[in-house]
């Protein structure tokens, strides 16, 4: 048992900040991302001894975080709670929830991913955020290769639309009708 909590908090000290990265990107919340990723690391101890290897571990880490978020998301919308698609005008700024500082250089982006709906941002914050594969992202997903492919094209499509200013038509001269006389 000593073994094992030692083995925890090593995992736990070497992995904490990624973690709680990725669970603020799910979540958009320094609180509510520190409450998942504790959710997420009580999980995965209670599974310590059936987790094998490192990839498996990381694996096992975020499913559970994805799982867990997607649970609170579906607990809220039963309540009749709703999420505001708008950010405080001072974003937080405290380094460990988000050690990039990616909500305060990229606010555009940072609201436009807010902005996608669960399925779709865990698609996007798994493969290009945590720079996983088609497959792990699918596995941590529990779904096929093609729906994460089809929710990452879906939402990167929305997200660059969101931040492609949008084009203005031609400039049309200002003219006065021409107008004849009757004769």
């Amino acid at each position: 048992m000593a073994d094992t909590a030692e083995e925890f908090s090593s995992y736990v000290a070497a992995r904490h900040g990624a973690l709680t990265r990725t669970a603020f990107l799910l979540t958009g919340d320094h609180h509510a991302a520190e409450d998942l990723v504790q959710t997420a690391l009580a999980r995965t101890y209670l599974a310590w001894s059936r987790i094998h290897n490192q990839t498996a571990l990381d694996t096992y880490v975020r499913r559970t975080m994805v799982n867990e978020h997607t649970s609170w998301w579906r607990r809220a919308w039963r309540r009749g709670e709703a999420l505001t698609a708008e950010l405080p005008d001072h974003p937080a700024t405290d380094p460990r929830a988000d050690p990039d500082g990616l909500a305060e250089r990229d606010g555009d982006l940072w609201r436009l991913l807010r902005a996608l709906p669960a399925h779709h941002r865990a698609a996007v914050v798994l493969r290009y955020f945590e720079d996983l594969s088609e497959a792990e992202t699918a596995e941590i997903l529990g779904c096929s290769i093609g729906t994460v492919k089809s929710r990452t094209h879906r939402a990167l499509a929305t997200l660059r639309a969101g931040l492609t200013p949008p084009t203005e038509p031609a400039a049309v001269p200002d003219t006065e009708p021409v107008r004849r006389d009757a004769r």
